[in-house]
């Protein structure tokens, strides 16, 4: 009850009546009172006035079940919806529910993971109360061979949520990392499980660098955050219920096609490498090409100096700018 209470008070300047909310949410006055007290215990901000009810005055910067669940639509997720202080990965976790039965577009999210990781093994570091970590978990009828594409569909979706919040223009770095000021502020890793040709589960870890100031001295010259780039602290709640809601759009074109057609102007007029040369390291070796976009495969288009065309496939390759990250 405490996301239907924060949603009827979100967005309003005058006070909403305890009678209105009793008779909105069918409950008693004691309920609503019950409610709201531990709403301001955990940091809720709620100005309560006899015969004038209640108002919200300021919501804490916590990834509670009941705070991103009073700002996604009704009915998202469809599956779980589980919070976590501290979890070693939401990956991990995710994968863990999967094979435990958990449903599918099931979603997990922390404030800290102390073992999160980013795409070939890499450690993502992952401070509390700054950034925002989740995992989708979906259990797909699609070819394994289209699973890739996947990774691009949600790096579409966190795009459009992250320009809404920052009001900057939020580039995709294929097939993986979202850009801003040509500075990386996420980073997405999709595995899954399957047997033989089976495919059982996907996981998307979605990490965003929201609020954070401070770089390691070894990342600094390619990694920000959405506070450093805009100038706007973000609410994380906010942020990854808007996420999570593109996704799902973005999802069902996606599965009714099996392809990225839907996308593909989209995805290349955010790509941040169309048209510019980049270097491909496949199998240890290094290759310069020109990129001209994504196909309708999700696969990457590059061009060598003779014009000669080839298709470079997400999770083969590594790709960097010529000069630098981007």
């Amino acid at each position: 009850m405490k996301e239907e209470i924060l949603a009827l008070l979100r967005g309003r300047d005058e006070f909403v009546s305890g009678q209105a909310i009793c008779e909105q949410l069918g409950v008693s006055r004691t309920a609503v009172w019950k409610c709201v007290n531990q709403l301001k215990k955990e940091g809720y901000e709620i100005e309560s006035v006899t015969r004038k009810g209640y108002r919200l005055l300021r919501s804490p910067d916590l990834l509670l079940e009941e705070e991103i669940r009073s700002w996604l639509p009704a009915g998202l997720p469809a599956g779980q919806l589980c919070c976590f202080p501290e979890i070693d990965s939401t990956n991990e976790e995710a994968k863990r529910r999967a094979l435990a039965g958990a449903p599918d577009d099931s979603v997990y999210i922390a404030d800290i993971q102390t073992r999160g990781k980013g795409r070939r093994g890499r450690h993502w570091i992952s401070p509390g109360g700054q950034d925002l970590f989740y995992t989708i978990l979906k259990k797909p009828e699609i070819p394994l061979n289209r699973i890739s594409m996947i990774t691009l569909v949600t790096a579409l979706s966190v795009a459009e949520a992250v320009e809404k919040h920052a009001g900057e223009f939020c580039q995709i770095k294929w097939p993986n990392d979202l850009v801003i000021h040509g500075k990386k502020i996420c980073g997405i890793l999709t595995e899954m499980g399957a047997e033989m040709d089976q495919l059982d589960y996907v996981v998307i870890g979605i990490g965003i660098n929201v609020n954070r100031v401070e770089f390691d001295p070894e990342i600094a010259d390619h990694a920000s955050s959405i506070l450093k780039e805009s100038g706007r602290r973000i609410c994380r709640a906010r942020l990854v219920s808007d996420a999570i809601a593109a996704f799902e759009k973005n999802y069902r074109q996606f599965a009714a096609v099996k392809d990225m057609t839907p996308f593909l102007k989209e995805y290349n007029d955010r790509l941040i490498n169309v048209n510019r040369e980049v270097r491909i390291i496949k199998d240890g070796k290094e290759l310069v090409r020109r990129a001209l976009g994504i196909n309708e495969r999700g696969e990457l288009l590059v061009e060598d100096e003779k014009g000669r065309r080839e298709c470079i496939i997400s999770g083969e390759v590594s790709v960097r700018g010529i000069y630098g990250y981007v």
